[in-house]
């Protein structure tokens, strides 16, 4: 990996280091050389008794989360994809939902990187600790991440309560669910009254997992199979979509089970879309939803897709979007075949005017002046920046838009 890049600053070329593919940005895109990591797989280290692990960069979520299982450990939380390597998914600071556990920007204790002269370097809080707190979500524009240390926890099993609720309901009750469950979160069914609210709860088990049928018919058949099917329907003809998410939401159905935690953290995925994800600050997220709401009857969008809201504590590391306060997530999607450049726009209009911070790894239209002024930290990570890669090394066009330069 030193060489590579050192044989890449001999050249003159940018160089970036790609993950699995998940982010829809461009982070990841290589203008000069690209760099893979499937050589950066290896568990390097365990230990059960800290809990601390080190793994190389390009082992993939599902398979840490398997390794950290077969030792007794477990990450405190996590996304609900399990597909990014760990580098990858670090970098973009991805994040699950949580009332006292955070993303996985605040679950980690160091970080060893390859700096832009080639130098192997490591940090930690102890050990250059500004550019660990720089680093941990630092879209590889100060280095290549090559392995991450984890802060491990005791494995431990989650009871999921899954419920179909009213829109008005969910909003007045949002503290009282965010107060009383460790992870919450919930769905909008847009152009309906129909939300579908999740709450992820620690039991001492034994876990009480779905039935295989359950599973099968709940998971992959109607939140994959049929739900492809209805974007499909809904793609060719939009002005069905009311009517249709209506129906989607009556057929919600509660459920409860309860399994080791990332098998209830994580969900398969295989519809295909295009995603927007804003953190806004949490005490602004009632009136934001139901100004995100009047905008469906204001612009006339036709969404199949549900809105997914998730909370998060702060966190310290400098571009992490929980930075400093704690923090609502409002994520919208559309079916890949659909144009979103409309309704991205407009949500993120909104957003921005409640100081949102987009995801790094999501689509949005964000400039470095706008990011300067929504992280406090920003020109810190500038003057890092600019002492690490003076050459812009690690440069391409997504770190041009974010960083300006």
């Amino acid at each position: 990996m030193a060489a590579a890049i050192r044989a890449a600053a001999t050249a003159g070329q940018t160089v970036r280091m790609v993950g699995t593919g998940h982010s829809f940005t461009g982070a990841a895109v290589a203008d000069g050389v690209l760099l893979r990591p499937g050589g950066l797989t290896a568990v390097r280290s365990v230990d059960t008794g800290s809990g601390l692990v080190t793994v190389e960069a390009g082992l993939p979520l599902h398979a840490l989360n398997r390794t950290l299982d077969e030792h007794g450990l477990a990450l405190a939380n996590m996304g609900d994809i399990q597909e990014q390597t760990v580098a990858g998914a670090l970098q973009t600071a991805t994040h699950g939902t949580g009332r006292d556990a955070a993303g996985l920007v605040s679950q980690v204790t160091a970080l060893e990187m390859v700096l832009a002269d080639g130098s192997v370097v490591t940090c930690s809080r102890e050990e250059r600790p500004d550019l660990f707190d720089a680093a941990r979500a630092g879209l590889g524009a100060l280095g290549i991440v090559t392995a991450v240390t984890w802060k491990a926890v005791p494995s431990f099993v989650l009871r999921a309560r899954e419920e179909p609720m009213r829109w008005d309901e969910v909003l007045t009750r949002l503290d009282e669910f965010d107060d009383a469950n460790e992870h919450f979160e919930f769905y909008w069914f847009p152009h309906t009254e129909g939300c579908l609210t999740k709450r992820n709860n620690r039991v001492e088990g034994p876990p009480e997992p779905l039935s295989k049928v359950k599973y099968w018919v709940d998971d992959q058949l109607l939140s994959n199979k049929v739900f492809g099917l209805v974007n499909r329907v809904t793609h060719r003809a939009p002005t069905t979509t009311p009517f249709i998410n209506g129906i989607s939401a009556k057929a919600l159905g509660a459920r409860t089970y309860s399994d080791t935690s990332y098998k209830v953290f994580t969900s398969p995925r295989t519809v295909r879309f295009k995603e927007q994800e804003y953190a806004i600050p949490r005490e602004r997220l009632v009136p934001t939803l139901r100004d995100l709401r009047a905008l469906f009857d204001k612009r006339g969008w036709r969404i199949s897709f549900p809105i997914e809201i998730r909370l998060l504590p702060e966190e310290d590391a400098w571009l992490s979007m929980a930075h400093g306060r704690r923090t609502a997530f409002i994520a919208v999607h559309v079916y890949h075949r659909d144009p979103h450049k409309e309704y991205f726009e407009g949500v993120e209009e909104l957003m921005t005017a409640a100081g949102g911070r987009p995801h790094w790894g999501k689509l949005h239209t964000r400039d470095a002046a706008y990011l300067e002024t929504a992280y406090p930290r920003f020109g810190d990570f500038q003057a890092l920046r600019d002492e690490l890669d003076p050459d812009r090394r690690f440069a391409n066009a997504y770190t041009r838009q974010v960083f300006g330069d």
